[in-house]
């Protein structure tokens, strides 16, 4: 019995929409994260981008839990002495909603250029609309 590979070119690969209103963020950036992958398909390789696409919507009403909202901070640094910058998560869903779910599933994807690709795959919204319709997402609830 031979060990299934799968190629590049024998990809399938499915548009997905998730609604992130009253969604847990942590929970719903792993279930994200797989999609990504492509880890609940059948034919899941590792050294393969196999993954679907995944559009999120309403990314300024998601729900963290605890007190995370004042106590959880992102770090950026310029690179320059003296310039590290810190916000709560607070701070960053009032100015860019989509960053918070854009950082969160991208730490939990391989950390290669795979992971990178497969990054790609993710377009997150603030509002409820987006301008991938033609692809006729299918609406899947987590």
């Amino acid at each position: 019995m031979k060990t299934f590979m799968l190629r590049k070119e024998d990809t399938d690969r499915k548009w997905y929409e998730v609604d992130a209103e009253g969604k847990i963020l942590g929970r719903m950036a792993t279930e994200i994260a797989m999609m990504l992958m492509g880890k609940k398909k059948p034919t899941y390789t590792p050294h393969v981008d196999n993954g679907d696409f995944v559009v999120v919507v309403n990314a300024e009403k998601i729900v963290v839990t605890g007190a995370k909202l004042n106590d959880k901070i992102y770090y950026n640094h310029s690179g320059y002495p003296g310039g590290l910058r810190d916000r709560t998560l607070a701070e960053v869903i009032s100015k860019k909603p989509e960053e918070v779910i854009m950082l969160a599933v991208k730490r939990m994807l391989p950390k290669s250029k795979l992971g990178n690709q497969m990054l790609t795959k993710l377009k997150v919204f603030a509002g409820p609309s987006h301008p991938h319709m033609a692809q006729k997402p299918e609406k899947i609830e987590l």
